[in-house]
């Protein structure tokens, strides 16, 4: 098996608002929207972002657990300056995002912020200036 993921899929539990926050809020496009049941986009050169409604999400794969707390997944979104992180976590916030943390020097010498989805998935927003951080950023 090949060392690499093709595919990220989240259920989600009203599609329509997660529709609204990507497309309208983030001006994202999506590679494939089925009204009710998934919204795909393209998230790097061979990896998509499925956010799937959380009933069909269950008929196929199971039920998911339920408890209190956040999901136990972060989404990183890597910039590559100190100055984007904080442009993305405004723009998430004009959208209507979930202002999890503003922006802070982190120990290991980057800088991020956190804020939520409409379901609560936390995307970080970084900027890493070592060298795993130059790996994830487009050429």
């Amino acid at each position: 098996m090949d060392q690499r993921i093709s595919f990220v899929t989240l259920a989600v539990r009203d599609l329509d608002a997660t529709r609204r926050f990507y497309l309208d809020g983030l001006g994202w496009t999506a590679e494939l929207d089925v009204p009710g049941e998934v919204l795909m986009f393209r998230a790097g050169p061979q990896v998509v972002l499925s956010l799937w409604d959380l009933a069909h999400f269950e008929a196929e794969v199971g039920p998911v657990g339920r408890s209190e707390g956040i999901m136990p997944i972060t989404l990183a979104h890597n910039v590559a300056t100190r100055e984007e992180v904080d442009e993305v976590l405004s723009a998430a916030r004009a959208a209507g995002a979930d202002p999890i943390s503003g922006a802070v020097v982190r120990d290991w010498g980057g800088y991020t912020g956190y804020f939520g989805d409409p379901d609560g998935f936390r995307w970080e927003i970084a900027w890493n200036p070592g060298p795993i951080g130059r790996l994830v950023l487009p050429a």
